[in-house]
């Protein structure tokens, strides 16, 4: 018999796919290492997903301000195949930081994506909780039924 907490596992298997299959129907993969970092964490009745911190910069994008991490521009420049022409990697990588730092980034400047919004939603969270509440109203009842069988005997 399935138990509440690989009914738990199940679903969040479920969101963890959900999550990568999102993330590459918008064209956010680079490196790959967001989409490997992804771990389902749950046990017993917690659930939790894992991933990059980089989340939330995926999610709502970066607001102007601060320069990004150039390095961490240039290696998303090799990841996603740019090779610029008549400029160096490390010069693209620092006007790319330097227009972040002023305008905030395409994420920002649309209001964000729904990378986990579309997944994660109040009605998936819903049915989640449904589904392992009806794990354990089957098992009281089965266990009530089982003692009254019991006593009858």
């Amino acid at each position: 018999m399935i138990g509440d907490a690989e009914i738990l596992h199940r679903e969040f298997e479920l969101l963890q796919q959900e999550l990568a299959d999102k993330h590459r129907q918008l064209g956010m993969k680079a490196s790959g290492q967001w989409l490997e970092s992804l771990e389902n964490r749950s046990k017993r009745l917690s659930g939790q997903l894992w991933g990059e911190k980089y989340t939330e910069q995926l999610v709502n994008g970066r607001k102007p301000g601060k320069f990004p991490p150039v390095k961490m521009i240039e290696k998303w420049i090799y990841d996603k195949g740019i090779t610029p022409e008549g400029i160096k990697i490390s010069s693209l990588a620092f006007l790319i930081a330097r227009k972040i730092a002023e305008e905030g980034t395409r994420y920002f400047k649309e209001g964000g994506t729904d990378l986990v919004d579309a997944v994660i939603t109040p009605q998936r969270i819903q049915s989640i909780i449904d589904k392992v509440s009806e794990f354990h109203i089957n098992s009281f009842l089965s266990d009530v039924t089982g003692v009254f069988k019991q006593m009858a005997a």
